[in-house]
């Protein structure tokens, strides 16, 4: 009786430790995700332009920013409404690597011309967590 106890502690003990193995890395990219993405790139993909105008003329200038911004801008419009396109069209399906991650290159930090997931919201989003747990003191 003791060996069949413990048999079945270990056996459940055993069990439990796999349980990370339920939600891998890319559960939080799925089709609802997917689908999301397609749309919002779909309304909101027009904002790349005065977001991108912004942006340039905080780092190269107005003269800049008034043609080069303009261009670049909508270039990147176009492009994500046509990710957003090819996106809504294939949402149930795992087009990307065999996953749902966005066909694009993400928003690297020393490279100037990464996309972001969603499309910029024009300042309606904070960039600053106000929260008295990030604080240390």
């Amino acid at each position: 009786m003791k060996i069949l106890l413990s048999l079945s502690l270990v056996l459940v003990l055993a069990g439990s430790a796999f349980a990370d193995i339920q939600d891998p890395p890319m559960n939080d990219f799925g089709p609802t995700r997917k689908l999301g993405r397609a749309v919002s790139n779909l309304l909101y993909g027009i904002t790349e332009v005065p977001s991108t105008v912004v942006k340039i003329n905080e780092r190269e200038g107005n003269s800049a920013a008034a043609s080069y911004g303009v261009v670049k801008g909508v270039g990147r419009m176009f492009y994500r409404l046509h990710v957003g396109l090819c996106e809504l069209f294939t949402f149930p399906f795992p087009t990307e690597r065999g996953s749902y991650r966005p066909a694009y290159r993400g928003n690297i930090p020393w490279i100037h011309g990464g996309y972001e997931e969603f499309p910029p919201e024009l300042g309606f989003e904070t960039k600053y967590r106000y929260s008295r747990t990030d604080y240390g003191y």
